[in-house]
Parts: structure tokens; C-alpha cells; sequence
């Protein structure tokens, strides 16, 4: 008989919203309870925005996470235009495409390069990959660099982006600089089919059925599309809460997740098993060998799936600046001070949700649904069911808990929860 009793604790797991706890209780050989509990200090954005204009609202609330402030900007933009009735232009749309595709470049570069691969190769930091790999060092510095210069360029700035406004952008990008743009990313695609090829060398397999949920797009461009699920549900963005449940996780200061009653994940690997269809043509044919194991149930593939949004970001902003003509123009206007509104956009992460409610120009309710808080319940599951697997097969504490707190870290950095708890593990305590 499997007698292992552990308590697995991982204390203070820092997040760039705070902190997160790992416990799992393990009696007679048995997973009794997993807790995942995230113990971030309340920052009260929802009400720090009340009364406060509506175009000053975007700029606050990017200050969320600075790793993904764009999204955050993108996503209340969307929402006070939706609310005030405000019709961004053709050429608006298109800078925010370009602002999207340098938030991914390199906030799916930084995870993949810096956190996943030295797992993959055993070393505790990509420092220590220097001399072996020094080229991989190299590439996953010029790639993060390439993401960031065409924020810079489209945007302003890479983090808390200033040009991009309700209603158009402040500033056009300087078209002189587009030929050295393009040819900077061109330069950096060999990068990516090679970390490709390695993601999919990986053998790292966790499967458990779950719903995928992300909004598809007729360009995958994580902007205007419809919230889709693989279990075939189809919702206009504006309805989601009337399938998304809030569940309380009494011993956590952040909420889980449902959707329609059950638990998801949303992010890459949602978007790509959801919408592989609308990927850019260079990186389909490119990329197909690494597409065709999609759709996929392996959490795992979620680090491949990052690095496919990689090269079609890459691609697709290559188009736009060999194509597009930006000129001069006014930002558009509210037609009302008044309203609700939905914006929902694909963080690097997943579907990030804003919600506003807007009186004279002034917010008056908000209301946020971040990726993070969606996975939590399927982290939770994921962790459950690795534990399981691993006890099922070891007979050794010793071997048990080296084993899970392995595959623990592999788990949750998978699902790419925030960028400082994805590095690395604080100590764990095995009690």
C-alpha cells in the first residue's frame, strides 16, 4: 500500500500582481487538496477609476502590469470607444495591430527564451546557457530587441505606450524608419523556427480535456472578433458575462474562473487550436509542420503555440508597414458621454475583459476579467492531476517530491501566469 504523506508547500510565489501560494496535502498516497492561492495585496484599480475622465482611464489602468501595459491600454481604449459609441479609423486599427504584435514578440519571447528553454536544456538560468548555446543567448536578445523597437516606433514606448489614445494615436510613426522595421524582423525569423524546433522537440506531455476559450479574428490579430470555444460556443464579446461565472476560491484573494459551468484556459494555446486557420500565409506555410499537432489538449504546447503568435506577429507586421500609407488625422470622437461598453482583447496571456460604465465623461463602474485569473482553477486541476500521475508511479517520498516539484514548475510556467513567477520557484518546503 502507498503510504506517502507530504505537505508540498511553495511559499510567497511572486507575481507582478502580487504573490501566489502553492499547497498540496498528500495522504496515504493520495492527492487530497490542492490549493492555489493567489495573495496579492488589493491594488483597487475598479475603484480607483471611478470618477476619473474617460480618456485618462486607459493610461491609469496600463499601469496594472508592466509587462503587458499595451494590453491593458488596448483593452480599456476598446471598451470606452465601444461604450462612447466612438469609430476608430482603418488606419487606427492598424497601428493597434502593430502595437499588439510588439507586445507579443517580446512578451512571448522573454517567457520562452528566459524561463522555458533552461528548463528544457536542465540549468537553473539562460546565463548558463552562455557558452554552450551562445548563439541562442544571442538570438532571444535580438528578438526581444526587434519587439521592442517596433513599439518604440508605433507606439512610443514599449512599456506605458503614450501614443496610443481613445480614438486614434497621438502620433504617426515615422515612415523612414519602416524599411530598417521590416528588414529587423525579417532578420529575426530564422530565430523563431529554430526555438520552434525546439519546443517541439520537447517531449513534456500533460493532457486533460478542457475547454479552450479565445476570440477569433479574421486576421489574428487578438483585436475585434467573437469569443469561441472548443466545445462550440460562439458569443459576441459584449455578452461574455453571461457565460463567464466568478467562482470563490475561499482561500484566495483572487477569484477563479468558469465558463458555462465548467473550468478553461485561455491564451496561445487556445488561440492557435481555436483560429490556426487565420494565421498570416508566411506563417502557415512556414510553420506547418509545428500547426499540424494542433488542436491539442497538451498544456505543454502551449510554449509552441507561443512561439507560432511570435513568427505571425512577425509576418503580419511585416505587411503592414510594406503596405500601409499612415497619414495625419484627427482622433475620432464621441458621439455620447453616456454608457456601458465591452473591451475584450488577446493579451499575451488570454482574453482580458474590461467593462465600463460611463456618466458624463466620467467612469462610474469598472469591471476587469484578467487571463490569469481564468486559468486558475485549470492550473489547480493540472497540478492535481501531474501529482496524481507522479505518485501512481513512484514509490519513494524522496523520488515523489523531487518529481512534483519539477513538474509543479513546469506546469504553472507553461501557462505563462505572469512574467516573475514564470522564472523561477522560491523555496520549497517540504514538510
Amino acid at each position: 500500500m502507498h503510504t506517502t504523506n507530504l505537505n508540498v508547500s511553495i511559499n510567497k510565489l511572486s507575481k507582478i500582481e502580487g504573490h501566489a501560494d502553492l499547497d498540496i496535502r498528500i495522504r496515504d498516497g493520495k492527492v487530497e487538496d490542492v490549493s492555489l492561492r493567489v495573495m496579492e495585496n488589493k491594488r483597487f484599480f475598479n475603484q480607483a477609476v471611478k470618477g476619473k475622465p474617460y480618456n485618462a482611464v486607459p493610461q491609469l489602468v496600463s499601469r496594472i502590469c508592466g509587462t503587458c501595459s499595451i494590453a491593458h491600454l488596448t483593452a480599456c481604449i476598446e471598451a470606452v470607444e465601444k461604450t462612447l459609441s466612438i469609430r476608430p479609423s482603418a488606419q487606427t486599427m492598424l497601428m493597434r495591430k502593430l502595437t499588439m504584435y510588439s507586445l507579443m514578440i517580446r512578451d512571448h519571447a522573454l517567457h520562452l527564451y528566459y524561463f522555458v528553454l533552461p528548463d528544457i536544456f536542465g540549468v537553473d538560468s539562460i546565463l548558463d546557457l552562455a557558452e554552450k548555446e551562445k548563439e541562442l543567448v544571442h538570438q532571444s536578445l535580438h528578438v526581444k530587441e526587434a519587439g521592442n523597437n517596433l513599439s518604440n516606433l508605433i507606439a512610443g514606448r514599449a512599456v506605458h505606450a503614450p501614443f496610443e489614445a481613445v480614438g486614434g494615436f497621438s502620433r504617426i510613426p515615422d515612415k523612414t524608419k519602416f524599411p530598417a522595421m521590416i528588414e529587423e524582423l525579417k532578420s529575426i525569423r530564422p530565430y523563431i523556427l529554430a526555438l520552434a524546433e525546439i519546443l517541439y522537440a520537447c517531449d513534456w506531455v500533460l493532457i486533460r480535456k478542457t475547454d479552450f476559450v479565445a476570440i477569433k479574428t479574421p486576421d489574428f490579430s487578438f483585436l475585434e472578433g467573437f469569443i469561441a470555444s472548443s466545445s462550440g460556443a460562439s458569443i459576441k464579446e459584449e455578452d461574455y458575462w453571461d457565460h463567464l461565472h466568478n467562482v470563490v476560491l475561499p482561500y484566495s484573494q483572487a477569484s477563479g474562473f468558469e465558463f458555462e459551468g465548467h473550468p478553461y484556459v485561455v491564451g496561445s494555446l487556445a488561440r492557435v487550436n481555436l483560429n490556426k486557420d487565420n494565421l498570416s500565409a508566411p506563417t502557415k506555410r512556414d510553420m506547418k509542420k509545428y500547426l499540424d499537432i494542433f488542436p491539442s489538449d497538451n498544456i505543454y504546447h502551449n510554449n509552441l503555440a507561443q512561439a507560432i503568435e511570435i513568427m505571425h506577429s512577425i509576418d503580419h507586421a511585416i505587411e503592414i508597414l510594406s503596405t500601409a500609407e499612415f497619414k495625419e488625422e484627427k482622433p475620432a470622437q464621441p458621439e455620447s458621454l453616456d454608457g456601458e461598453g465591452v473591451g475584450a482583447i488577446e493579451a499575451p496571456r488570454g482574453t482580458l475583459y474590461y467593462w465600463l460604465g460611463i456618466d458624463k465623461g466620467k467612469v462610474r463602474y469598472a469591471n476587469l476579467v484578467i487571463p490569469t485569473a481564468q486559468n486558475l482553477i485549470s492550473m489547480r486541476e493540472d497540478v492535481r492531476d501531474a501529482a496524481t500521475k507522479i505518485l501512481a508511479c513512484e514509490k519513494n517520498d524522496r523520488s515523489c517530491e523531487e518529481k512534483i516539484r519539477k513538474e509543479v514548475e513546469k506546469i504553472i510556467r507553461a501557462y505563462d501566469p505572469c512574467m516573475s513567477c514564470a522564472s523561477h520557484f522560491l523555496r520549497v518546503n517540504w514538510v
